[in-house]
């Protein structure tokens, strides 16, 4: 693992990010925002699922009429998380019109391809700058290829066309998302807004796009970065794509806050992109939230669906419990279970993790020895392997976590 990349710290309500801090889970709301019931359920539901900053989108007085009777709400409920708003095309009038607004939300998010056109798109952002200026918020400046800056695309595409050996068309796209958001960047800076209070991102839905231009900008900039696949699809194609690409990057050191973008299903709930957010990083032992359970995928030496249904039963068990335990037990979201289901590897997993089962495979004698701390410590059979299983494991947990 690269030592992360170097940044100022930002501070966005009560979470801070960049210099060291851990990477921050971030989601959105598609519900919206003038809809105050449906916006306050759907945020709790985000933030209960360990999202650490929320986005609405605000594009309308209705929504910004609605946004910091929210926040208002969230807060007397005891709810801390930051909340941001989205602004596109009508930011600077909304944002000038609803000062309750611009002062309730803890962070702005304004994409430089839509803040109208020639001067108006400098006086446009410039007034947005001012308001977060003025009410001491951060910026996401969210550079996205779908809806580039048109006029710095026709100019650099023009110098492009004039060079005896022109790039190909990926390579000035890649150089026109990198421009328009240090360009953006570098001008609120001189309008007055501090280092440690801008975020770039320069989202694309290609994953080696964005990947290139992700480490391109790092490379060129100590701006606290936002990852993210943009239109990264749902179900299998968007958790595999959005994660394969914010892996790389954070494998690298680059990323300071992160957001799957999953396309809404039926009956998904919202949190899904939360939860995906939250494996891809205890997967990269960049944090950890909960105890992992090892499993293996079965084959023909496991016909029965025992230690399936085990292992299925351990993890509903830990998400049960983790609301208490976090508080119980400080560092035992490191905890490592294994539950594993043949005598091929489930001795040496069983081993490896700081407490584990090793059930019989077909054939195999039935009994399931338990480790822990590497040796092991009973051989359990019969028909209450999972509640005498669950026992051990409770009190494990309590002997090495309790303060």
């Amino acid at each position: 693992m690269k030592i992360r990349r170097k940044t100022p710290a930002v501070k966005i309500g009560s979470v801070s990010m960049g210099q060291g801090h851990p990477v921050v889970v971030q989601s959105m709301t598609n519900t919206p925002t003038a809809d105050q019931e449906a916006t306050y359920q759907q945020t709790v539901e985000l933030i209960e699922a360990g999202s650490e900053m929320v986005r609405w989108t605000i594009n309308d007085d209705k929504a910004a009429s609605a946004a910091p009777e929210i926040i208002g709400r969230l807060r007397a409920a005891g709810y801390a998380t930051p909340i941001i708003g989205d602004f596109h095309f009508n930011g600077h009038i909304l944002l000038g019109k609803n000062e309750a607004c611009a002062k309730a939300l803890d962070k702005y998010r304004i994409n430089p391809g839509n803040v109208g056109k020639g001067e108006r798109h400098d006086n446009n952002f410039a007034q947005i700058i001012k308001i977060a200026i003025e009410h001491d918020k951060a910026v996401r400046i969210g550079v996205n290829w779908g809806s580039l800056d048109q006029e710095l695309l026709a100019e650099l595409m023009d110098q492009n066309a004039q060079h005896n050996e022109p790039k190909e068309l990926q390579e000035v796209m890649y150089a026109v998302m990198i421009q328009s958001a240090l360009t953006s960047a570098a001008c609120a800076e001189k309008i007055g807004l501090k280092k440690d209070k801008i975020v770039l991102s320069v989202k694309m839905s290609v994953l080696q796009d964005m990947v290139t231009v992700y480490a391109r900008l790092a490379q060129q900039c100590d701006y606290a970065l936002h990852l993210g696949l943009t239109e990264a699809g749902g179900d299998i194609q968007g958790v595999s794509a959005s994660s394969a690409a914010l892996a790389i990057l954070l494998q690298q050191g680059i990323g300071d806050t992160i957001r799957v973008s999953l396309t809404p299903q039926p009956n998904v709930k919202r949190a899904r992109e939360v939860e995906v957010c939250k494996a891809l990083l205890q997967s990269l032992g960049l944090r950890y939230f909960a105890p992992s359970v090892t499993s293996c995928p079965g084959c023909g030496r496991t016909s029965s669906t025992y230690f399936q249904e085990l292992a299925q039963d351990i993890t509903t068990y830990i998400q049960q419990n983790m609301p208490i335990w976090k508080k119980q037990y400080p560092g035992v979201e490191k905890l490592k279970v294994a539950v594993m289901g043949c005598v091929v590897n489930g001795p040496g997993e069983s081993r490896h993790a700081d407490i584990g089962i090793s059930l019989p495979g077909t054939s195999e004698q039935p009994i399931a020895p338990v480790y822990a701390d590497g040796h092991q410590m009973i051989t359990l059979k019969g028909k209450k392997i999972k509640e005498e299983f669950t026992n051990i494991l409770e009190e494990y947990i309590q002997k090495r976590y309790s303060q």
